[in-house]
């Protein structure tokens, strides 16, 4: 009943889907914000916003670009898991409105006041959160709930981001508390899609060695990521933490080993689930590494924001526009475009904190290729997003499915 109120909606295509508008929008937000920081990293360009320019930064990164991105693909992911019908039409514009007018209030909010950028942009995680919880309760759908709660925490981090900017002069305990949700989605979600998309297409394509369903093991992982998110978030430093980083880190290369990514490389569409997900384990790992001193702590998080995060926001923005628009899945040289920039930007990010020698060289790079990846993403897909695919396919050199 679903699909066929989606099929059949009237109005502009963009707000068919929840997809469409927060994940185009959300690639040219973060294209322009990269496109804005390093003139502001070198003083060469300031807005009027309440947060110091690095916490300008990392808030439009962690808590405007990402929970933009977990929208789109939470409301397009609920109606398959509940069976109602999906936001679409007027609700999901008054909702992409809400987060714009997030974006322009923290830009602005010398002006308007630090109080009332706090409630106009903590109103979109709220709404998301009220919205989701009322449709998968009405929907009996009792098993992600998790997924909401850690929204939930999203939301409660942005809310003392701006508190604890204002009122200790800048972020600290409210960035890690956003980074670790993020953390703990691709460790959910992408513990299910990443395995599941494996073995549908194995099957299909490549038989043989088959990946592991999420089981015990992986809800065991989770539940020690947490606790060691949970223990870095409150001491970062800590030697304690270290080790629990360390341990975790190694449990999620063994999970990622379970799941066959070894044998998708000859579908990058599928690959790169898998090459994003390594920045998860590599992200603990030198947080480990931090822990002992022998690194800054900047280098695991970059590793999974930049890494982790960019990384996987494209993967599964590409793969469901596609997907949900029923084009054929599988990457374009466009599409392996945008992946192989986000990969050099990740690694650059992280070896600008490794290398400080190179650093002014490393930052210019991984900016560079940020850029190109999510303003790439926004160009190649946004007329599949905002009108017809098959107008699309063309620009964006995609097969269309056999009808």
């Amino acid at each position: 009943m679903a699909g066929a109120r989606s099929r059949n909606f009237a109005g502009w295509p963009l707000f068919a889907n929840s997809f469409r508008p927060f994940f185009l929008l959300a690639a040219i937000q973060a294209s322009l914000s990269i496109l804005a920081w390093l003139p502001m990293f070198y003083g060469e360009l300031s807005v009027s916003s309440a947060f110091a320019p690095r916490d300008w930064h990392i808030h439009e990164m962690l808590y405007g670009f990402l929970p933009a991105v977990i929208t789109g693909f939470l409301f397009t992911a609920i109606p398959n898991w509940t069976g109602r019908l999906p936001i679409q039409g007027g609700p999901l514009a008054a909702l992409l409105t809400v987060w714009l007018a997030g974006r322009v209030v923290v830009t602005v909010s010398a002006n308007t006041g630090w109080a009332f950028a706090l409630v106009v942009d903590a109103a979109f995680l709220a709404l998301v959160v009220a919205a989701a919880t009322r449709e998968i309760i009405a929907g009996g759908n009792w098993r992600n709930l998790p997924v909401v709660g850690l929204v939930l925490v999203l939301l409660a981090g942005n809310v003392a981001f701006h508190v604890e900017t204002h009122y200790e002069g800048a972020a600290d305990v409210s960035i890690r508390v956003g980074i670790g949700v993020v953390i703990l989605l691709i460790g959910l979600i992408g513990g299910r899609i990443i395995p599941s998309f494996t073995r549908n297409w194995l099957v299909k394509f490549n038989p043989g060695r088959l990946p592991v369903p999420f089981g015990r093991f992986d809800g065991g992982v989770i539940g020690l990521s947490a606790l060691a998110l949970i223990a870095w978030i409150v001491a970062p430093l800590n030697m304690i933490t270290g080790v629990a980083m360390a341990v975790v880190g190694v449990l999620h290369l063994v999970r990622l080993a379970r799941w066959a990514g070894d044998r998708t490389t000859r579908e990058r569409l599928l690959l790169i689930l898998h090459v994003g997900y390594v920045f998860v384990p590599l992200g603990f790992i030198l947080n480990a590494v931090a822990a002992l001193g022998e690194l800054p702590p900047s280098a695991g998080i970059h590793a999974w924001m930049a890494g982790a995060a960019g990384t996987m926001t494209l993967a599964v923005m590409t793969r469901a526009s596609l997907g949900h628009t029923g084009q054929a899945l599988t990457a374009s040289p466009a599409i392996q475009g945008i992946y192989a920039a986000i990969i050099i930007a990740a690694l650059a990010r992280v070896g600008a904190v490794v290398s400080p020698a190179y650093n002014d060289v490393l930052l210019h790079i991984a900016a560079c290729g940020w850029i190109i990846a999510f303003l790439g993403f926004a160009v190649a897909f946004g007329p599949l997003l905002a009108g017809s695919g098959r107008r699309a396919l063309a620009t964006m050199g995609v097969p269309a499915p056999a009808r």
